[in-house]
Order: structure tokens, then sequence, then C-alpha cells
């Protein structure tokens, strides 16, 4: 079968077409005959081994696919990626049967970015009704559902920051309340003003460095700031826990792979509940982009510029 095999670590010039055997399923998993895999801003760090998981070579990069099993139409999260490619392995309790209305790319939008969202508003911050919330990035994957899932649940102001006036008029459309420059000299005044004069509740942070530092520094008392990613590769300055007494600010990392860990099955109830929202009309995906298989280094440039908006994913059958 066809598929992206990376051999060496790099940027995206490793990121190449091969034959591959097609995988045979183990216990417990299932073959997905894949029509359209996810493309996500962890792939670009796999592909260069910075993740927070190593990764392996060679390697078929992709942690999500959209397809067919035995005529069922599915969604899946992959245990060892292998998502950029025409098959692909899943266990079963990491599939989930797509409803009628719901298209591949929705699908793959809710999986990674729209589950990442639902927990970091849920499981990490708590989000309470009339709590102001910062979204950075909020015209990526992850930023759009947020904003838009923000304000179904009774934030009171959902403050939106991008880098381009297209991304933030983005914001604006999807229900956010006022969208302002991540790269603005003086982030922390910016966001306080952009929540009329007071301190903000809950930031949602995944840029690093000097964000990640002024967006502590705007949170008020009891505020919390949920770190889920590091997309400038710049660390943030180191946190002391004195500092935190200052304002009884919080900061909270999320990864992922850990709801796997709680008890209950979280993420099914997470997808559940998207899942149903997007079937409604009530949630949207951006449609951030389609790529060709051998376009994948095409899309994980453009991820890495910060050119994109919303969901990109890959089609392995051209």
């Amino acid at each position: 079968m066809r598929a992206i095999q990376i051999t060496e670590f790099g940027g995206p010039e490793v990121l190449t077409v091969a034959d591959v055997p097609e995988p045979v399923p183990g216990p417990g998993q299932v073959l997905i005959d894949v029509t359209k895999a996810g493309i996500n801003y962890a792939d670009t760090h796999q592909a260069e081994n910075s993740y927070l998981a190593a990764s392996k070579l060679p390697m078929i990069p992709g942690g999500e696919v959209a397809g067919t099993v035995g005529g069922r139409r599915v969604v899946a999260l992959l245990d060892d990626g292998g998502g950029y490619a025409e098959k692909a392995l899943a266990y079963e309790p990491a599939v989930y049967d797509l409803p009628d209305g719901v298209d591949d790319s929705t699908a793959l939008g809710l999986i990674v970015q729209g589950a990442t969202a639902w927990l970091l508003l849920r499981k990490s911050v708590h989000l309470e009704p009339g709590e102001s919330v910062v979204v950075h990035a909020a015209a990526g994957g992850v930023g759009t559902l947020a904003v838009q899932l923000a304000k179904a649940w009774g934030a009171g102001r959902v403050i939106a920051t991008a880098s381009s006036e297209d991304k933030r008029k983005l914001a604006l459309d999807l229900g956010a309340d006022v969208a302002i420059d991540v790269n603005t000299p003086d982030l922390k005044a910016a966001l306080i003003e952009a929540n009329g004069g007071k301190r903000v509740d809950v930031v949602l942070e995944m840029t690093g460095g000097t964000v990640t530092d002024q967006s502590l520094a705007a949170l008020g008392p009891f505020g919390r700031l949920a770190f889920y990613g590091m997309a400038s590769r710049e660390l943030p300055s180191p946190i002391q826990a004195p500092s935190l007494l200052k304002h009884s600010t919080a900061v909270i990392g999320m990864w992922l792979p850990h709801v796997f860990r709680l008890p209950g099955d979280v993420m099914r109830r997470a997808m559940t509940e998207l899942l149903d929202l997007a079937a409604e009309g009530r949630l949207k995906v951006v449609d951030g982009g389609e790529y060709a298989l051998a376009d994948a280094r095409l899309a994980h440039e453009a991820l890495r510029s910060r050119r994109t908006t919303g969901k990109l994913v890959l089609d392995p059958r051209r």
C-alpha cells in the first residue's frame, strides 16, 4: 500500500511516499480502509523527534483517520501512528461510529482538536458560566472549536488572539467577543484591556515563550492557564511556585493521551457530545484544506509557517 514513511528525522522534507506492507490486525485491533487522515501540529514534532513521546524509525506519521470497517463509517485514534496511509490499525475502544450528517473532515476535526478543546474547558480549567476565556491561536484547529464551545457553555467574554487580520475575523465570526493581535508588544495589557480592564479568568495556551509568560501575568484571582502545546518551540520562563500565590493562579498541563487513563471512558463522552453538536449544526469544524498523499510535506510546511486555519486533512487515495 502507499504511505508516507519517514526514515530520518527532520523537517517537512523527510516526508516521502513509499510502498509498504499492509498492516495486519492484532488482538483487539481493526483494519480501517482510510478515506481521510488528519494532519496535526503534533505530527511536525514527531517528524523531527521533538514530541512528548519519542518517535521510532522507520515511521508512518498520523494519529487519526476516518474511513470504513466492514461497512461502518468510523473515525479513530491510532495507538502508534500509521495514519498517513491507505490502511491503518486501531484498537476497537478508540474507534467511534459516525452519525449521519458528519463528514470525514468534520469527524477528524473533532477527534483530536475537538476533544482537546472539550478536555481543556471541561476537565482542565473547569469553566464556570460568566468567566472570561482567552483562546490563543484562535484560528487553529483547537482554537476555532474552543471559541465555539466556550461561548456555548456560558463564557462571559471570549477573547481570541491570532497573528493576522483574517484569522482574527474568523475568530469573531465563530463567536469570539473580541480578537487581538498576539504579537502586540504588551500582550498582558492588551488581554486585560480586552476584558474591560479586569484580569482574565481562563487562558488556553499552546504557543510558548513570551505568550505564555504574559498570559500568566494577566490572570486574575483563581485564574487558570491550561498549557497544551508549544508551537513557537520557545520555552516559557520557569514558573516559581510563590508567584502563583500573588493572584491565586494555577497552571495546568494537558496532553490528550492521558484521557485514556481516566475512569469512565471520558473520551467517549467527549466524542459523543462533540459529534452530536456537529450533527445538529451547532459546532463547526473549519476546513483548513485537503492535501494529496504526495503533498504531505506541503501541509507540514504550511503548519510550521502558521499560515493555516482550521483542520487540515490528507487524502491517501490520491
